[in-house]
């Protein structure tokens, strides 16, 4: 049993998946194998109508777990990075609509869960938003390039992704993190409500138009998570 990741069912066939690490939420091989077994459960039965991934108080996740980032095992690390991107395919490519409940700092990994969710609503809270890979000395796997530039806004690209640039909850909406920000303590019950509202779309127009819109996005990473897995190796400075 992973209790990091929990799983509820909601009214309207709405399935919570709960992250909660009781620290900074980061993406470990546990947690992502967690939230990919709830995309199971989601994309498997057919009473569920849309998935809600929900993080912690005050933080929905830090990124790729550091204990591993920062062990010098090249082949961990770098499996860890390729689960990551395909955890952030599925969402992306799911057959279900998901909703991120995002409930404060996402950075790194973080916030490319973010780029994989249909709709992101955030708590309006003090924290930090975006991908600081450059900035700590990392190149971004091309996987994570090829869902930046389909999903930021063209106008922010630029800084959110060659210079790092670290946005708060409300300006994350304008660069593409985000949809839209809402009181802390509303955030959950928020992205519910966007859920419950995806009842009402025909669930095989909605898989199949997913797969015409996305479809090369989702293929071409999954060509470059395969090419990564092959390489074994982290892109650095």
């Amino acid at each position: 049993m992973n209790e990091s990741v929990l799983t509820e069912r909601r009214d309207n066939g709405v399935l919570v998946c709960h992250i909660d690490d009781g620290k900074a939420n980061a993406l470990s091989s546990e947690i992502i194998a967690g939230v990919l077994a709830a995309i199971d459960e989601a994309e498997s039965d057919d009473t569920i109508s849309a998935l809600v991934i929900h993080g912690r108080e005050g933080k929905f996740s830090a990124g790729f777990d550091l204990t591993v980032m920062r062990s010098g095992d090249v082949a961990t690390m770098s499996k860890l990075v390729s689960d990551g991107g395909e955890l952030v395919r599925r969402l992306y490519g799911s057959s279900v609509p998901v909703v991120a409940a995002c409930t404060g700092h996402a950075l790194a990994a973080g916030a490319l869960v973010l780029l994989g969710c249909d709709v992101r609503v955030g708590a309006d809270i003090d924290c930090k938003i975006g991908l600081n890979e450059v900035a700590i000395g990392m190149v971004l796997p091309d996987w994570a390039f090829t869902i930046a530039v389909a999903r930021l806004s063209n106008r922010h690209l630029q800084r959110s992704v060659a210079t790092a640039r670290i946005t708060d909850a409300a300006s994350a909406v304008d660069v593409g993190y985000l949809d839209e920000v809402v009181a802390a303590g509303d955030v959950l019950d928020t992205a519910v409500a966007r859920a419950a509202d995806f009842a009402a779309l025909h669930p095989g127009a909605y898989s199949g138009t997913v797969q015409k819109l996305r479809g090369d996005v989702i293929s071409a990473m999954a060509d470059e998570i395969a090419a990564d897995r092959a390489a074994g190796a982290i892109p650095t400075a």
